[in-house]
């Protein structure tokens, strides 16, 4: 598995942590938002940041795609 593999599953499992979710509800937001591509493209970034930054980004690009 590719390291943004890897790194796309760490990121779901801390949402998935942070926000009390399923499996499947983070698996159903990741897709419904286009999170898989976006975790994956900006790796480079996101891979340097903690956690809380992560999923604070996680949902600030959730919020722009709704508003």
């Amino acid at each position: 598995m590719s390291k943004e593999g890897k790194f796309l599953i760490f990121c779901m499992e801390c949402y998935r942590a942070e926000k009390g979710l399923s499996g499947r509800e983070v698996s159903e937001l990741f897709a419904k938002y286009g999170l898989y591509d976006y975790v994956t493209r900006f790796f480079d970034s996101l891979h340097t940041t903690g956690v809380k930054y992560i999923v604070a980004d996680i949902d600030a690009y959730i919020h722009a795609r709704v508003a």
